[in-house]
């Protein structure tokens, strides 16, 4: 057996040594690598060509001062490098060394469902000891990336960079090229992470508020007002501080496959200019990605180029894409820092004209906290009797909800009459348009719901609900830094397809904390076998209405999400678009794609406890 590769079986006794202390003995069993060291020079060698291999393995893999096991691709964290060249055919050879199942999703890629890579949808998955052939015609150009679509792999390390050159040439300018690749790395198992969560919604959620804070409210809002608001959260049984199911209490954030102590860096000479490819690879991270010292100019979102746009920070969610421009100037140091929205953590890494330098790390800011209008509540919810929240029932529980919709056009998808706990971690098979130019953004206007029954799936109905795309997010909003927002996307080219949607589908985003337990619709995927149907060739709106506390990153395979921004026919083209808390947001999608594809939100634990569905498009 090659002793690099490790079987499932010594990964298990590998635990068991770990649980005594005796991993260090075993180093001599080539521990996987991250990319970069923290004294080379950033380089980041990719793999090309019409004929690609790789191998993915079980390895451990060595962080700090602790190791354990670790999923790869060709033996690193992340992956290789894979480069392309649009108009190429790409045939990609994966084998698998491992004892369990695996596959390879190929992110953000237009591509025949076959290739697609989720297992259980057009996909039978890679079995052990097998390989198997990817082969399609490279149609589009950017910067993408791939993952394993089977379980928790993903978060074990098996994610890597994809980037496509252009066939002509890009429209902006750059000397130097890196990758910047975000994520998130624990020690424990996803498995125990997700039956952490289902015993208690909560468990890794350490900056809750205290007795400190309670007075500081009172002093700030006045003795009542503070008691109300404290009142009202706890009868919902939800919590303020709620910003990332998975915080650095167990996670370690990485930049480039290093820790914030290997400080990866990326080297310069004053005066270039710097293109840097964010690719948030994070299992259940948000980043806020800032330069201090530094602007960066946006010239590509999930692949695909925008009108630049010069900000001094941007929010990744999951699985987006931004490439940047960068032009450090000074003959000295620029820390890349990319905090967690929650404030639990960050990954940090360095541009230097030299090896070995580093920069001050900013000072972390203070967690933010959830507002009443993340609820979907008016402000006048402070004063109801008893603080119930609108929708509740006497004891606390929300009422049953009825459908009711004034457009014609839109389809509410079937709601359930209940939902079941999560057993395990089995789940998943692996603006008011303007007619003239779409210059309206649907939803800009608060909307406010009849009742709308999702089943005991659903925690809370957001009685309010209204764009958002105009906001930072949550904890920048107060900054006096130019933050990116999605209103500030707006694509290069006019797009081809102008049609008018001519239905629109609403999928309300539902889940319950207490619970963990995640769906669309009320619904979790094993309780909704039938697929979201498009006709083939139509134009179809998709609207996304949160009624949950959380930002969910929402992922549509093998066709483009058109985000309905207000920029009229330059909507950005988009393949995750991110959901704020009581925000509804529409994109429009063209059906060019025929087969079943997935659709899912892209917080791993969220899309394995059921937040995903089929999309099938077909001729009926």
């Amino acid at each position: 057996m090659n002793p690099s590769i490790i079987s499932r079986r010594l990964l298990l006794l590998l635990k068991c040594f770990a649980a005594l202390g005796l991993l260090a003995a075993l180093e001599h069993l080539a521990p996987a690598q991250a990319w970069a060291s923290p004294d080379n020079d950033g380089s980041q060698m990719p793999l090309s060509g019409e004929m690609i291999d790789l191998t993915i393995g079980e390895q451990l893999f060595r962080l700090d001062d602790r190791t354990a096991p670790a999923i790869t691709i060709n033996g690193t964290i992340p992956g290789p490098v894979i480069r392309l060249k649009e108009g190429q055919p790409a045939t990609l050879r994966v084998t698998n060394r491992m004892e369990e199942s695996t596959s390879i999703h190929w992110h953000g890629l237009l591509l025949p469902p076959a290739m697609d890579g989720v297992p259980g949808v057009s996909f039978a998955g890679i079995k052990p000891g097998a390989t198997f052939t990817y082969r399609f015609p490279v149609k589009q150009s950017g910067t993408y990336w791939f993952h394993s679509h089977s379980g928790g792999q993903e978060m074990r390390g098996m994610y890597a960079p994809m980037i496509i050159d252009p066939i002509e040439p890009e429209p902006f300018r750059y000397e130097r090229d890196y990758v910047v690749m975000l994520s998130d790395w624990s020690f424990e198992s996803p498995e125990t992470l997700f039956s952490n969560l289902k015993k208690q919604g909560g468990y890794y959620n350490f900056q809750k508020r205290a007795a400190g804070e309670f007075l500081t409210d009172v002093r700030r809002m006045g003795l009542w007002t503070a008691i109300k608001n404290y009142l009202m959260w706890d009868q919902m049984r939800m919590d303020p501080t709620d910003f990332a199911d998975v915080t650095g209490y167990t996670f370690t954030y990485l930049m480039n496959g290093l820790s914030p102590a290997g400080n990866w860096t990326g080297l310069f000479r004053p005066g270039e200019r710097v293109r840097l490819r964010f690719i948030n690879a994070a299992s259940m991270t948000f980043y806020d990605v800032r330069i201090p010292g530094l602007t960066m100019t946006v010239v590509q979102a999930d692949g695909q180029n925008v009108q630049p746009v010069t900000v001094d920070e941007f929010r990744m969610g999951v699985a987006e894409t931004y490439d940047v421009i960068v032009e450090p100037a000074e003959d000295r140091a620029y820390t890349i820092f990319a905090e967690t929205m929650d404030r639990s953590g960050y990954a940090r890494g360095t541009l230097a004209p030299r090896s070995g330098m580093s920069a001050e790390i900013p000072a972390r800011r203070p967690r933010p906290l959830r507002t009443m209008e993340d609820m979907g509540m008016s402000m006048e919810g402070m004063d109801m009797p008893g603080m119930k929240m609108p929708g509740m029932n006497p004891s606390g529980d929300m009422a049953n909800r009825n459908p009711s919709d004034d457009n014609p056009h839109r389809e509410h998808m079937q709601h359930g009459s209940g939902t079941p706990p999560v057993q395990d971690m089995q789940e998943m098979p692996a603006m008011n348009a303007d007619v003239q130019g779409r210059s309206k953004i649907p939803g800009a206007e608060p909307v406010k719901h009849g009742p709308d029954d999702h089943g005991p799936g659903n925690q809370m109905v957001a009685e309010y609900s209204q764009n958002r795309m105009g906001e930072p997010g949550r904890g920048l909003e107060n900054s006096d830094r130019r933050v990116l927002r999605y209103t500030d996307l707006k694509s290069l080219e006019a797009y081809p397809d102008q049609r008018e949607p001519e239905r629109e589908i609403e999928m309300h985003l539902t889940g319950s904390m207490n619970r963990y337990m995640w769906s669309f619709n009320g619904k979790k995927y094993s309780e909704a076998p039938d697929p979201i149907r498009f006709r083939y060739g139509e134009r179809v709106r998709l609207t996304f209405v949160n009624d949950t506390m959380m930002e969910h990153p929402i992922h549509l395979h093998g066709m483009w999400m058109h985000l309905e921004n207000g920029t009229g026919a330059y909507l950005p083209r988009k393949h995750v678009v991110v959901v704020k808390p009581a925000e509804r947001l529409s994109v429009a999608v063209t059906a060019d794609a025929p087969g079943p594809w997935a659709f899912h939100c892209h917080l791993l634990l969220h899309m394995e406890a059921g937040m995903f569905r089929v999309v099938e498009v077909s001729d009926k």
